[in-house]
C-alpha cells in the first residue's frame, strides 16, 4: 500500500506538469488565449475606477469605484443629527472625620482629610466622528474619593470627555445657543462636577484644636442640553417620496438605504461618501421624502425640513415617469423657501430620475424647456446611466464651493 506521503508527492508532479504544459502551449500559440487575458486585464482596469473620464470633463477630478464589499448588517444605521441629553456633574468626596494616634500621644490631634472633587461632563470638536447616534441620552461624570486620614485627601475625579462632530451647535432648554464647536479641540464644559468636602483637619483652631465636624461633597451640576449638527452633508437629495433618492444613494456610495416601492422608506437622513481621485471626499445625504405643505408641519413636516438646511448643496431628483415633473420641482423649491429662504441660495442641481421609463424622454425634453436656466442631468439610478456626468458636475460644484468659502475666509482675516 501507498504511503500519504508518495501520494501527496505524485499528485504534486502531476499538477506541476500539467501546469507547465498549459504554459508551454500558451507561450507557443499566444493567439489562442489572447481572448482569456483581455476580460480580466479589463476588469483589474475596472476596479481602480468607477467611471472612465471624458474629453471635456478632463479638468474635473474622476470618482473612484469602492473595492471594498457593502456591510450586511442589520438594520443600517442612520445619522442622528440632533439628539437631547441630560448631562450630570460628579458629586465631590466626603471630607473625613479622624484623630491621629500616635506612641506616647493619643491625642495628637484631628487628620481628616479633603475629599477630591468630581468630574466634569465636557463635550469635545472631534473630526473621527460624524454623527450623534453614538452619544448617550445620560452623562455622568465620575465622583470624587472621600478623604482619608493621616492628611490624605480624596483623588479628584477624571472628567468625562464626550466627543461630538465639529460643528455641532450646542443648545440650552431654552433654545438659546450656549455653545459652538467649529473647530477641532473646542471644548464646552456642559456640567461642572462639585466640591469634595473639608476634613476636621481644616476645621482645627487655636480655640477648637479637635473638631468632630467635616463637609459633604458638594453634588454636581445636573442641565438639559440639546445637540444640533450644522452640516450632515455636502449634497442633499432632496424629492418627493419614491423619486429614487435610496436608490441613487446606494448606486454612488457604499450607503445602504431602505428601498421598496412604497412612500416615505426613509424616516432618517443616511449619508454616504463619493470617492474622487484627487483624495476629495464628497458626502451624499438621502433625506426623508418631501411632499406638499411640509412647511406646515404636514407629513414629516418641520423635522425633514431641518435636514434640508444643514446641506451644503442640494440636489433635487425629480421622477420623469410622473405627468408633468417640472412641478414637482416647483413644489420643492416653494417649500424650502416657506420653510427658510437662504437655504435656496445654495447652489442647486436638477437630478431627472427614471430616464429608462417609456415617456420619460419626452417629459426630460419639456422639462428642460420650461427650465432653462437650470442645470438638469437626466439619470437612470437603477440601471446606472449618466452617473459618470452627474459625479462630475457634483464635484464642480464642491470645488467652487470650497474655492468660495477659503476667499470668503482670506478676506476675513486680512480685515
Amino acid at each position: 500500500m501507498w504511503s500519504s506521503y508518495r501520494i501527496g508527492r505524485q499528485a504534486a508532479s502531476a499538477f506541476v506538469c500539467g501546469r507547465y504544459t498549459q504554459l508551454l502551449h500558451r507561450r507557443q500559440n499566444p493567439q489562442q488565449h489572447q481572448h482569456h487575458q483581455l476580460p480580466q486585464f479589463r476588469h483589474q482596469q475596472h476596479l481602480h475606477r468607477l467611471y472612465s473620464s471624458t474629453a471635456d470633463d478632463v479638468a474635473v477630478a474622476a470618482p473612484l469605484r469602492s473595492t471594498k464589499k457593502k456591510s450586511d448588517r442589520a438594520p443600517p444605521k442612520h445619522l442622528v443629527d440632533v439628539k437631547s441629553v441630560r448631562a450630570a456633574g460628579g458629586r465631590g468626596g466626603d471630607g473625613r472625620v479622624s484623630f491621629m494616634k500616635l506612641f506616647g500621644n493619643e491625642n495628637a490631634g484631628p487628620d481628616g482629610g479633603d475629599g477630591g472633587n468630581g468630574g466634569h461632563v465636557v463635550f469635545r470638536a472631534s473630526e473621527n466622528v460624524t454623527g450623534l447616534g453614538h452619544v448617550p441620552v445620560e452623562l455622568r461624570a465620575p465622583a470624587g474619593e472621600k478623604g482619608y486620614n493621616k492628611d490624605c485627601h480624596g483623588k479628584c475625579a477624571n472628567h468625562a470627555y464626550v466627543d461630538v462632530p465639529v460643528g455641532t451647535v450646542i443648545k440650552d432648554c431654552a433654545g438659546r445657543v450656549v455653545g459652538d464647536l467649529s473647530r477641532p479641540g473646542v471644548m464646552f464644559v456642559a456640567a461642572r462636577g462639585g466640591a469634595g468636602g473639608h476634613g476636621n483637619r481644616y476645621f482645627a483652631t487655636d480655640t477648637e484644636q479637635a473638631p468632630e465636624v467635616a463637609e459633604l461633597g458638594g453634588a454636581g451640576e445636573v442641565l438639559r442640553y440639546t445637540l444640533e449638527l450644522s452640516s450632515i452633508a455636502d449634497f442633499g437629495l432632496l424629492g418627493f417620496p419614491n423619486a429614487g433618492k435610496s436608490t441613487l444613494l446606494r448606486a454612488i456610495t457604499r450607503a445602504r438605504p431602505k428601498v421598496a416601492p412604497y412612500p416615505f422608506t426613509t424616516l432618517q437622513p443616511h449619508v454616504g461618501v463619493v470617492q474622487y481621485d484627487d483624495q476629495e471626499s464628497v458626502a451624499v445625504a438621502d433625506l426623508p421624502g418631501l411632499i406638499e405643505d411640509s412647511h406646515r408641519d404636514r407629513g414629516l413636516g418641520i423635522s425633514f425640513l431641518r435636514h434640508v438646511q444643514r446641506c451644503t448643496a442640494l440636489l433635487l431628483v425629480v421622477d420623469l415617469s410622473a405627468p408633468e415633473p417640472w412641478t414637482y420641482v416647483d413644489v420643492l423649491r416653494h417649500e424650502v423657501r416657506c420653510f427658510s429662504t437662504p437655504v435656496l441660495d445654495r447652489p442647486q442641481l436638477i437630478v431627472a430620475n427614471k430616464v429608462d421609463v417609456d415617456g420619460a424622454r419626452d417629459n426630460l425634453a419639456e422639462l428642460k424647456r420650461r427650465l432653462p436656466d437650470d442645470e438638469i442631468v437626466d439619470i437612470s439610478a437603477k440601471h446606472g446611466v449618466n452617473l459618470e456626468r452627474l459625479l462630475k458636475h457634483m464635484k464642480r460644484v464642491y470645488d467652487q464651493r470650497r474655492k468660495s468659502a477659503e476667499a470668503d475666509a482670506a478676506a476675513a482675516d486680512s480685515d
